[in-house]
């Protein structure tokens, strides 16, 4: 086993546990921003979905049912606007999470071949290179890349942890890019329901792959936008070609979704209001912890979208924590997400109204 671990690095959340025993001492409690998981109730439409296919004995497919292949496609053309999409194009997994941590490995890459994702970035991407023994490679712009040996190529806007959006445009370019060196792109869009400042755009949009979906995959996760992380639900949308074999791949790990969680997420795909409604929560807390940071001497960079206020006293983000943590806050360092966060922290909007009032009184 230790062969495997060792490849890895040390799993950054333990480091936080000593400031997290510092908030939690706040005679008015922790309020955490760290982790950014949901708090809210799961809208009682998914819940009741759930309730209705619990008798459910036997295995679930891989693939899903038609039903949840319609629910996807439906939401991707609906939501999205992307065109010619059909069941093929679709893929269930069991959270996000689990497929970008094994992706490299499930596409067979290993020694000599290159992952690359943003300097600044969700620490799984590397993860995912590091189990598959590929090499991982931080990039400021991807079209600046070696493609030499470069098989998977990582996007993810908006951006965790720093809320930045790639415009149109410059999808576009990187699009074309990649295609002409013949490098595989994963996009990871699990906040594109969130834009505040901006409105993301998919690389399944027409404008920006030209109407062909090869050599491209978008990554989706409903934990944020249904407050389903528990569920452990999302879907991959795009070329045939690699879903396919992943698909095949996938059904001989039994990477399979369970059926109740199958039928909650094609109600949930199946809703706008809800998504609607959640984003208006987070809307109003973004507003308060934004307004309370700069007052408190915080200068806030890109998070025109997401979950998430990337923020800077100018500091060490440890000194920062320890700072916050002082108050019962708790929040990400920004080292988490590579060296170059090094002088920011994340902060999640992901608490009740009740605890950012308290986050806002105290700052």
């Amino acid at each position: 086993m230790s062969a495997v671990s060792d490849r890895l690095p040390a799993f950054p959340w333990d480091k936080l546990e000593p400031y997290k025993k510092t908030a939690a001492a706040h005679p008015d409690g922790i309020v955490d921003l760290s982790v950014g998981t949901p708090v809210d109730p799961v809208p009682e439409l998914i819940q009741k979905a759930l309730v209705a296919a619990a008798d459910s004995p036997g295995y679930p497919t891989v693939w899903g049912t038609p039903e949840l292949r319609d629910a996807i496609t439906g939401w991707i053309g609906r939501r999205l606007g992307a065109r010619g999409v059909t069941h093929r194009h679709v893929l269930p997994v069991v959270g996000s999470k689990e497929l970008v941590a094994w992706l490299p490995t499930q596409l067979g890459l290993g020694p000599g071949d290159r992952v690359a994702f943003p300097r600044l970035a969700y620490p799984t991407y590397e993860v995912g290179a590091r189990l598959a023994r590929a090499e991982p490679e931080a990039y400021d712009d991807p079209t600046e890349l070696d493609p030499a040996g470069l098989k998977l190529l990582w996007l993810n806007s908006p951006s965790n942890p720093t809320g930045k959006v790639l415009g149109k445009q410059e999808l576009t370019r990187i699009v074309a890019w990649a295609r002409e060196h013949g490098v595989l792109v994963f996009s990871d869009e699990c906040y594109i329901e969130l834009g505040w400042e901006a409105d993301p755009v998919s690389v399944l949009h027409p404008d920006v792959n030209g109407g062909s979906h090869q050599g491209l995959v978008a990554v989706h996760s409903l934990s944020k936008r249904s407050n389903l992380a528990g569920y452990r639900a999302a879907f991959l949308a795009g070329d045939p070609a690699v879903l396919g074999p992943l698909l095949e791949i996938r059904k001989h790990g039994g990477m399979m979704t369970s059926a109740p969680t199958q039928a909650a997420v094609v109600a949930a795909l199946g809703d706008d209001t809800h998504v609607r409604e959640q984003r208006e929560r987070y809307a109003a807390r973004r507003t308060a912890l934004r307004e309370a940071l700069l007052a408190h001497g915080f200068r806030i960079e890109h998070s025109e979208a997401s979950l998430y206020l990337w923020a800077t006293r100018g500091e060490s983000c440890w000194e920062t924590v320890a700072h916050l943590a002082e108050r019962g806050i708790l929040v990400a360092p920004g080292d988490f997400y590579g060296p170059a966060g090094g002088e920011f922290v994340r902060v999640a909007l992901t608490a009740t109204d009740e605890r950012v009032a308290a986050a806002v009184r105290r700052l």
